[in-house]
């Protein structure tokens, strides 16, 4: 895990060298300064001169300042290297993200690779802040301030070898009991993220239903269940504070105590007043130190934990990868299924498609209907390469689509998604999604085949129209026509329309459907529909049925022999001929 998150530091490694450097000469500089003061006191005892002040004055003041002026450089290379690492660690999951397959997004929710994003990624800064700087400092002021005080102090010093155990044995146990708990309370984080995630995206179904109320509960509920863990595992972290105190106040009495004791009774000869306000010093720098290391070690135990949900996005390779020699060239939009079988998951249970032979010519416009779970949307997913398939070959232009580039396979093969998602920006910004270098020219073409012109030009602000985010402020069927108006820009052999015309109009979709067939005659053209009508003038109809080809025919030759079109032409033109 370290070992991943480090690769992250990259242009980052001299700050992060540099900030361990400047805190040990931060170190040296604090722990001579009470020798210094102790030789002070001494000669202030011994009846010195002003000339003798004014030297060690003049040490003292240069001293501090060289104190100073380490403490904030490393500070500022501290925050450089830790700010660093988080921008990095954020890019480098990012990239990662952008690799995945399907397959391997399935595996994560996307609150949870928010929340990994942010707040874990939030943790493993100030841990690694914590690191090169209090982490280092601490353990060093420990050593250096222990060695001065057995100087110093002589066989009192001992009495900090017997307290540090004390620490350790508590600390252990925190870390221990910790643990655990905040394994449970970012699996919940991601669940809260969750809920607040699903509530906005689907805020106008919950104001509709009047269902605030519930879903005020439901976060509330999530919200104490966090809550309730955080609450147990900073109880346990609570147990630090009063261990150190209690060490702390332990050896204060003791030195107190006992140093005073040895003052008075040997008359200064075994310890002088300059070594006692040493001694003290240095004891306060000790358990300073400790108090410092059980913030790092703290703040390590919840990072820990935040640095492994970071590694698994890391380390998650996509299972879709180019060949070693991958094939740059679409030759055609011919398509062929030979005997593919596919399931989402190794460990599903069932088949989303068994068997499935077809092969479609190019150029054709091929329909594709069945009723809910019949997996149409799985079968041309495969086509993109969206996933591969568990069983078979599956071929576009004669080629096995796995020896193809994926980025010059995807662009050769449109899919407009049934689930239709506008980004915020104009119209234009959109639409250049399809084809970056698109001219308005091109970007008209493309919206009046896909029938979005005729409202685009109705906006004030036209094609410079700024679109909410998700495509908030147009109507569903407007946002399905830019979708199919984006795809068309890229050119592509293939064409796959995954019930893209579902919210618009019969009389629409028929344009649409005429358009595409006059000006993209060589375009291989899968439609998905719900609505027999828009698949009736296909050159061929698929009939899918519980993941297999029920039948493959014309309009014609289906309403003939094929019981399942027959009722789904029957059931959705019922009512038009009642009425009529």
């Amino acid at each position: 895990m370290i070992r991943q998150l480090a690769k992250s530091i990259r242009e980052y490694k001299k700050a992060s060298i540099a900030t361990p450097i400047l805190v040990s000469l931060e170190v040296v500089m604090e722990c001579i300064i009470p020798f210094v003061i102790a030789l002070l006191v001494n000669a202030i005892k011994d009846g010195c001169d002003m000339g003798v002040l004014m030297r060690y004055g003049i040490l003292l003041i240069l001293m501090a300042g060289l104190s100073l002026l380490f403490g904030a450089l490393a500070g500022a290379t501290c925050a450089t290297a830790s700010s660093g690492l988080a921008r990095n660690l954020r890019k480098d999951m990012f990239h990662s993200i952008q690799t995945y397959s399907f397959e391997n997004i399935d595996k994560f929710l996307t609150s949870s690779l928010v929340t990994r994003m942010t707040t874990d990624v939030t943790n493993v800064q100030v841990a690694y802040m914590m690191i090169i700087r209090i982490a280092i400092r601490a353990p060093l002021m420990l050593i250096f301030a222990f060695v001065m005080a057995f100087v110093m102090g002589g066989r009192m010093a001992w009495i900090f070898l017997f307290v540090v155990p004390v620490l350790g044995v508590g600390l252990g146990l925190v870390i221990y009991k910790t643990m655990p708990l905040f394994r449970k309370v970012f699996k919940k984080y991601d669940n809260l993220n969750s809920s607040i995630q699903e509530n906005i995206k689907g805020i106008r179904v919950v104001k509709s239903f009047v269902r605030e109320d519930y879903e005020q509960q439901k976060f509330d509920a999530a919200a104490e269940d966090v809550c309730a863990d955080f609450t147990k595992a900073e109880r346990i972290l609570a147990v630090n504070n009063p261990l150190m105190q209690f060490c702390l106040y332990t050896v204060m009495v003791f030195v107190l105590s006992y140093g005073s004791y040895t003052i008075i009774s040997t008359t200064g000869v075994a310890l002088d007043i300059g070594q006692f306000s040493a001694l003290l010093t240095y004891s306060f720098m000790m358990l300073s130190s400790l108090m410092m290391l059980s913030m790092v070690f703290v703040m390590i135990t919840m990072a820990g934990e935040s640095g492994k949900r970071i590694v698994e996005v890391l380390s998650e390779k996509s299972t879709l990868q180019n060949p070693e020699n991958p094939i740059y060239s679409v030759p055609d939009g011919s398509i062929s299924f030979e005997h593919v079988s596919f399931k989402y998951s190794k460990n599903a249970e069932r088949m989303a498609l068994t068997d499935v032979d077809l092969h479609i010519r190019s150029g054709e416009t091929i329909g594709i209907i069945g009723g809910t779970g019949s997996s149409k949307s799985s079968l041309i997913q495969l086509i993109s390469r969206l996933y591969d398939a568990t069983q078979g070959v599956v071929k576009v232009g004669g080629i096995d689509v796995k020896l193809y580039d994926l980025e010059t396979l995807r662009n050769q093969v449109a899919v407009v998604l049934q689930k239709n998602i506008l980004f915020s920006g104009t119209i234009k910004e959109n639409l250049r999604w399809g084809n970056k270098e698109a001219t308005d020219e091109e970007m008209i073409q493309a919206c009046q085949m896909a029938c979005a012109d005729e409202f685009i030009s109705q906006f004030p602000d036209g094609y410079n129209t700024y679109i909410e985010q998700g495509g908030a402020n147009v109507s569903g069927g407007q946002k399905q026509r830019l979708c199919i108006a984006r795809a068309l820009l890229k050119k592509p052999k293939i064409l796959i329309l995954d019930d893209s015309t579902s919210a618009v109009d019969t009389k629409t979709d028929a344009k649409i459907r005429k358009a595409l067939r006059e000006y993209i005659p060589e375009t291989t053209k899968i439609i998905i529909a719900q609505r027999t009508a828009s698949v009736e003038d296909a050159d061929r109809i698929i009939v899918m049925q519980g993941g297999s080809i029920n039948a493959i025919g014309t309009h014609a030759q289906l309403m003939a022999d094929n019981e399942i079109y027959q009722e789904i032409y029957t059931s959705q033109n019922k009512a038009g001929a009642q009425d009529a």
